[in-house]
């Protein structure tokens, strides 16, 4: 069964935490918002941690946001000084309460709360090492074996930001983590800077966020991004920076501007809306086509096909409406309505493409299963010609690095020539942004990139071989 939400390529979550100098400031009130922003990072489970003088008290449900944090859950979490939330994607072999996050710990040196996106090349590795030595393990997420470094770490460091430092000394791969401690919270962010994480601030407040969208939705002001390697703690005293592992070569993933960030974000010093409109203006120059009107594929493809449209001089056009209605789940109680489900929850307008040669832009052909469902709505609609371009290059290898893209078995251009992707997604003519201009689409970002899925290369290890079984069955149990 065809499921659009679904079959899209997806991101692991998304992280918010805020530390308050302000007597009136309503810490989860805008931790809530933060991660409301943030919602398009993760849609299967959320959770708030809260720190009133000390004490910390948390709530965490499979479920968006708004569905998980009711007026009255919100009463029930009350007031504090810090607050951290986190909002999660995972596949449906590990929806659970459990592995939600934040995930509170309570052991001999204090409580503290963590939550973080990415994931660990070395998970499979030190659980092992931990469970040698005694370790027992409730959940299959990478957040539990960063939890247990941490303590471990914790018992001979003395504070928790020592502790952090030791910690991640002994984690590969990708790491956005925030920790908050009685009287901290600390930040990292892998060496290589694979995940986003920025810094901001609410009136006298300092705020911590996946990205700048969810500070601004908050009511607060980009400050700037935690550089790749960097640990930051924010205590009563202000915001201090530990360069703890800069200076390495750096690894964003590029997705993050094609398709996994809010277009209003600032990720490393480039806008996504440009980045992906500069993707569209590559795209029209390396595979033009003679046609009446551009559309994108939503939503991350609207702003690509934008540019495609402004570099190639073919007008613009709204050409699917996509249920906003449609949650993260949809009962189809019939056969009927499971085969319609397509139609619920996207539907093309037939004013803009019926009689026309369209070109139809999104952001990635991953299995292939969402281009064929919507070229087929296209064609119902009355478009005579489909010409697919796709704003990233083709995926060919798997990602390690907390993005759904498996193994090559299941990628359709690791399989197929293009010719032979065009014909089994019925589509006139094919194009894929090349590796080259992929890696020029975010002008003014500092970083290098990874694009590790499209060529191979990574910028970290990929896990060892005799891991690499292991870690494919835990792949569908990320965070």
């Amino acid at each position: 069964m065809f499921d659009y939400l679904e079959s899209k390529i997806h991101d692991e979550c998304g992280v918010f935490a805020v530390y308050s100098r302000d007597e009136d400031m309503d810490v989860v009130a805008d931790t809530y918002y933060g991660l409301y922003a943030l919602q398009h990072r993760g849609q299967e489970s959320c959770g708030i941690a809260v720190n009133e003088d000390g004490v910390i008290r948390s709530h965490k449900d499979l479920g968006l946001v708004n569905e998980v944090f009711t007026p009255e859950v919100i009463r029930r979490l009350g007031k504090g000084q810090m607050a951290l939330g986190h909002c999660r994607y995972a596949p449906y072999k590990d929806r659970t309460r459990s592995s939600s996050q934040p995930m509170l710990v309570r052991h001999i040196k204090g409580t503290m709360a963590l939550a973080f996106n990415g994931q660990l090349t070395n998970a499979v590795e030190l659980r092992e090492e931990l469970e040698l030595k005694g370790g027992i393990f409730h959940t299959t997420s990478d957040i539990e074996v960063i939890a247990y470094a941490i303590t471990r770490a914790r018992l001979n460091a003395g504070s928790i930001q020592e502790a952090v430092e030791k910690a991640v000394d002994r984690l590969t791969g990708a790491y956005s983590l925030v920790v908050m401690s009685p009287r901290k919270i600390v930040a990292a962010r892998d060496p290589q800077g694979i995940r986003p994480l920025c810094l901001g601030k609410i009136g006298n407040s300092d705020v911590i966020a996946s990205e700048s969208c969810a500070i601004h939705a908050a009511g607060g002001e980009f400050v700037r991004d935690i550089a790749p390697g960097e640990i930051v703690v924010i205590d009563e005293e202000g915001v201090h920076s530990i360069a703890h592992a800069c200076g390495q070569k750096t690894g964003l993933c590029v997705f993050e501007y094609v398709y996994f960030a809010r277009p209003d974000s600032v990720i490393d010093g480039a806008s996504v809306h440009r980045a992906r409109r500069r993707a569209g203006a590559f795209l029209a120059l390396e595979h033009p086509v003679q046609a009446d009107v551009v559309i994108g594929a939503p939503d991350s493809g609207l702003d690509a096909a934008l540019g495609y449209a402004q570099q190639s001089g073919i007008p613009y056009g709204i050409g699917f409406l996509k249920n906003k209605y449609i949650g993260r789940t949809f009962i189809q109680p019939s056969q009927k309505l499971r085969e319609n489900t397509v139609r619920i929850k996207l539907n093309p307008i037939a004013d803009t493409v019926a009689g026309k040669r369209v070109v139809l832009v999104d952001d990635s052909i991953v299995r292939g299963t969402t281009s064929k469902q919507i070229v087929q709505l296209l064609r119902e609609a009355g478009a005579t010609e489909v010409h697919f371009r796709a704003s990233s290059p083709k995926f060919l290898y798997p990602c390690y690095f907390g993005t759904d893209v498996d193994s090559q078995k299941n990628l359709i251009a690791a399989n197929y020539t293009t010719e032979e992707i065009a014909q089994q997604i019925g589509v006139d003519s094919l194009g894929f942004l090349s590796i080259e201009s992929v890696k020029k689409i975010a002008e003014g970002c500092k970083l290098d990139f990874c694009v590790g899925c499209f060529t191979g290369e990574y910028p970290v290890e990929p896990p060892k071989r005799e891991f690499e079984d292991k870690y494919s069955q835990k792949l569908n149990s990320n965070d």
